[in-house]
């Protein structure tokens, strides 16, 4: 149930941190994947750590706010999975923390551009190459920030918000052609949650409210994407599912 042979997938932001290891376990689940980041050169080392474990992988540079490049991407990943392209993982963010008041105008359009535009762009890029077999999908990230807020990062908070919400319309009209679209919300120990996990005041709050008391190693919030990537999640849309050790219950 959890075998991606002979599917392909398109990981965005698969550099580093989360998107590497989604890009790593859907290759070792038998996806044939394009890991995909602005930096080019952290793309292909992921995708030869991949071919160099066995799996099937290349890479290649993408802005997620660009669209030609996102249609280039698309049509990459797609010829190199025998035509068509059966996983998109809109992973690829950034964070630019700011208290309210001091939030420019610049990063808030930024992050917004970043993680809603880049996963709208990349969404609408992989549609020529879904199929309608019953093994499309689109899986997003969102994040607690998106369900609850939170302080000092109004914008990332908006930008997550606003995923979920395009998650659920794209569930909606995808439906008709057999591409479930459903939204992780992972809490990892990545370089996004450095400024937080290096600040003793500032982790020891957060780990005040995971009920679980850690932080996630990247390899364990992967498993939750091969889930919802496999036949396992196929009547499953629409759906947010926080991967983060019970901070959002």
């Amino acid at each position: 149930m959890f075998d991606l042979t002979g599917r392909s997938a398109l990981v965005t932001g698969a550099g580093a941190g989360i998107g590497a290891a989604i890009a790593r376990a859907f290759a070792k689940a038998g996806a044939a994947v394009l890991v995909t980041d602005v930096d080019a050169e952290a793309a292909a080392s992921v995708a030869r750590e991949i071919t160099t474990a066995g799996g099937t992988a290349t890479s290649a540079a993408l802005d997620v706010r660009d669209a030609e490049q996102a249609t280039a991407a698309a049509k990459q990943a797609a010829v190199y999975g025998g035509g068509t392209l059966n996983i998109l993982v809109n992973n690829a963010g950034a964070i630019a923390p700011a208290m309210f008041g001091n939030l420019t105008e610049e990063a808030f359009r930024r992050i917004l551009d970043i993680h809603l535009l880049g996963s709208f762009v990349c969404s609408q890029a992989v549609l020529p190459y879904l199929p309608c077999d019953g093994t499309g999908r689109i899986i997003n990230i969102t994040s607690a920030a998106g369900l609850q807020g939170t302080i000092g990062q109004a914008n990332y908070s908006a930008a997550k918000a606003g995923i979920i919400g395009l998650t659920k319309s794209l569930a909606k009209e995808l439906a008709k052609q057999q591409v479930t679209v459903n939204a992780i919300a992972p809490l990892a120990a990545t370089a996004m949650t450095e400024n937080i996990r290096g600040n003793e005041k500032l982790a020891a709050k957060t780990l005040a409210r995971i009920p679980l008391g850690r932080w996630a190693e990247p390899d364990e919030i992967a498993a939750s994407f091969v889930f919802f990537a496999s036949d396992a999640a196929s009547y499953i849309t629409g759906q947010v599912l926080p991967v983060d050790g019970g901070t959002v219950i």
